[in-house]
């Protein structure tokens, strides 16, 4: 890989490691929208059979994702702090520009048995904010022996944001109560060092065995099952809506005028940004899928020619 491609893919990888922490975007979205997404998935599967390439491959989007996060970091950091009902409906309005597409993308092939692989993660997002205690998380010192273990299970799930096309991995850490504590956790970093290391290690360790394990799955269900797989993320995006407004982080935030004016501002800047950007994506995909016909009509025409 030359200089200038490393450039070209740490940008990307920035962008997409951007989309990871800011709940809502979907980091494997982007992914599709710059054209990496499927290079990656198939890097991240070859590690394997031909490691140094694939590694070499991966390198410059993990550079690029670690300093797109922490370029974020402390602006997110702070405006769940101090403007909370504003950032979350910000949050909600990707979610929601988000649905047009996947829901025209769905209604291409549906069929009536796709509304089971719809209804069932619809339902479970609703109902894990119904969970007791759902929202009160302790990653202090004193923190719970089962936390340890549930910290790689949440990495796992927040590997979905660049594994799953349409899925936000942060949204669900924010939906299950471990967003705000993980920002936290990296906040305190150098004032409780060893613990902070150690909560950080776990659920980067989770976020590994996530990426690789959910990308050979998905790959698999994708091909054998592409329908309800399909129909299945569309249900998860669907109910993250309603559920980012029956967590603990938005029945904490302030309601005053001002934050709930700022909040539908945001909110519908999110739809049109998320909108515009599904919209471009399929805009992309269509002239692509069009240049690969043309090229090998032409192909096709070379061949029939007479001799």
């Amino acid at each position: 890989m030359n200089f200038k491609n490393f450039i070209k893919n740490t940008c990307a990888g920035a962008v997409i490691g951007i989309a990871m922490l800011i709940p809502g975007v979907s980091g494997g979205t982007l992914a599709v929208l710059m054209g990496c997404y499927e290079k990656i998935i198939d890097a991240v599967n070859g590690l394997l059979k031909d490691f140094i390439k694939s590694f070499l491959y991966l390198l410059p989007f993990a550079v690029g994702a670690v300093l797109g996060i922490a370029a974020l970091y402390f602006p997110l950091y702070y405006a769940l702090l101090y403007a909370k009902f504003p950032t979350i409906m910000l949050f909600a309005g990707f979610m929601a520009g988000s649905l047009p597409k996947l829901f025209k993308d769905g209604a291409k092939d549906f069929k009536p048995l796709n509304l089971i692989s719809f209804a069932l993660p619809l339902i479970a997002v609703i109902l894990i904010c119904f969970i007791p205690a759902m929202g009160d998380v302790n990653l202090g010192a004193d923190m719970q022996v089962e936390t340890y273990f549930i910290l790689i299970l949440m990495g796992l799930l927040s590997s979905c944001a660049l594994v799953v096309p349409g899925v936000s991995g942060s949204l669900l850490l924010f939906i299950f109560g471990y967003y705000q504590p993980i920002l936290d956790t990296v906040h305190v970093l150098f004032t409780n060092f060893g613990h902070s290391v150690l909560v950080l290690a776990l659920f980067v360790l989770g976020i590994i065995i996530g990426f690789f394990s959910i990308a050979k799955l998905m790959k698999y269900f994708m091909k054998r099952f592409p329908r309800g797989t399909n129909w299945a993320i569309l249900g998860f995006v669907t109910g993250s809506v309603p559920a980012i407004f029956l967590t603990k982080e938005f029945a904490s935030s302030s309601f005053d005028a001002v934050h709930i004016c700022i909040g539908v501002i945001l909110c519908l800047a999110g739809i049109i940004a998320s909108f515009a950007i599904g919209a471009y994506a399929e805009s992309r995909n269509a002239k692509t899928e069009n240049r690969d016909i043309a090229a090998e009509t032409q192909v096709n025409d070379q061949t029939n020619l007479p001799e």
